[in-house]
């Protein structure tokens, strides 16, 4: 007999309100799988390497560090997790902050079910997604104004700060001339996970073969 959650994304949820995580888990029943909760970073961290989910729906402030935290050690002990801000706050610095510290997206509480469990499926396929006002912030932060507290032009590249850590990882190990097999072997994943983020760069910047990839990292003095 088929498992009817097996098509179902699988989700961690980060929140340090167990009142709030149960109205979510009561909300995304039949929408998403939760495969496990946490109320602080050391928590959440440990419990996302541990249950690898689809995706991670993450709040902005919590004990120990908050959102940024948890995805600065993400960054590190799960370079493939796939992060959503779930945020009560539409403070454009908590907005841009976690987005430079690599989540996919961020939406507000008021967001309904349906949308959020819209919006998780969204991020599982590799795309960014922002409550509708927030994604002016975003935009004019990455558009070299520097706003909502951020870097001012000069430090920022748009196009790079879209990029994950892993993403900008295997970007120089392409424009260093290193094949898909040996980049999996340095970084230690799977070459269908070199395959994924080779696609997730091109898409994001609109590129179109490993040529213009190396091109693009050149330009930018990726490489050593």
């Amino acid at each position: 007999m088929n498992d009817p959650t097996h098509a179902l994304p699988t989700v961690v949820l980060v929140d340090d309100h167990a009142l709030f995580r149960a109205g979510v888990r009561s909300e995304l029943e039949g929408l998403v799988q939760i495969l496990g909760e946490a109320g602080d970073v050391e928590g959440a961290v440990r419990e996302i390497v541990a249950r690898a989910p689809d995706v991670v729906l993450l709040d902005v402030h919590l004990p120990g560090g908050g959102g940024v935290e948890i995805l600065r050690r993400l960054a590190i002990e799960a370079p493939d997790a796939k992060c959503l801000a779930l945020s009560v706050s539409d403070d454009p610095e908590d907005v841009i902050a976690v987005i430079r510290a690599g989540a996919r997206g961020y939406v507000t509480k008021t967001i309904s079910s349906t949308e959020l469990a819209e919006a998780i499926g969204r991020v599982q396929d590799g795309d960014a997604v922002f409550s509708p006002r927030l994604a002016g912030f975003v935009l004019d932060a990455f558009a070299g104004g520097g706003g909502a507290g951020g870097p001012k032009s000069d430090a920022v590249d748009p196009e790079l700060d879209q990029l994950t850590p892993r993403e900008r990882e295997v970007l120089r190990h392409i424009a260093r001339g290193y094949l898909y097999k040996e980049i999996a072997q340095r970084l230690g994943i799977s070459v269908k996970t070199v395959e994924a983020h080779v696609s997730a760069v091109l898409r994001k910047l609109q590129l179109s073969s490993r040529h213009e990839l190396s091109r693009w990292a050149v330009e930018r003095r990726l490489v050593d």
